[in-house]
């Protein structure tokens, strides 16, 4: 099996209507996951991915193939502010969080998850953030394994409901 490298980039604004209807995909396609007519406003913003990029120091971050196909995307926030969650994340100083990590289905297996991450660890290095926050729910509980071995901790601190839907926080720290 030959090995595919991905290159991780800011997303063109060209791109931003297929990395929605990728993510659409993806998040519709999680067992147990509330689906569009359960949360239609999540979708929408799924579908206007490119949106959060308007926010100062936030990025959309896509992982493409070597034949440019997007494989995977997520969105980085350099400042908890602009983050968009509920509950008491977007009060957090000095941290940065990204959201929305979402890979095809026909790419997963291959690390483009871990890359995305590390790309969004390697960000809030850079800006010299204490730490990067992320939520998830059960639907993509097969993640937690991925975080939880990169380094993230579960914070029952940072978690809260989205309607119906139970979402649980995770932090990264930095060693200062």
């Amino acid at each position: 099996m030959t090995k595919i490298n991905y290159i991780i980039r800011n997303a063109n604004p060209s791109e931003f209507e297929e990395i929605g209807k990728l993510l659409i995909h993806v998040y519709s396609a999680l067992e147990g996951f509330p689906k569009e007519n359960e949360q239609p406003n999540y979708y929408k913003m799924l579908a206007n991915i490119g949106t959060f990029t308007e926010y100062p120091e936030t990025e959309l971050l896509v992982a493409l193939d070597e034949n440019n196909v997007i494989a995977g995307a997520v969105v980085y926030f350099n400042d908890m502010q602009y983050y968009g969650s509920g509950g008491i994340a977007t009060q957090e100083k000095d941290s940065a969080g990204f959201r929305l990590l979402g890979v095809d289905s026909q790419a997963r297996g291959k690390g483009i998850g871990k890359l995305l991450t590390l790309e969004c660890i390697k960000k809030a290095t850079e800006n010299k953030r204490k730490q990067i926050i992320i939520h998830s729910t059960l639907a993509m509980k097969t993640a937690w394994g991925m975080y939880e071995n990169i380094g993230f901790k579960r914070d029952e601190i940072l978690d809260f409901m989205q309607g119906e839907l139970p979402v649980f926080g995770f932090r990264y720290q930095f060693i200062s």
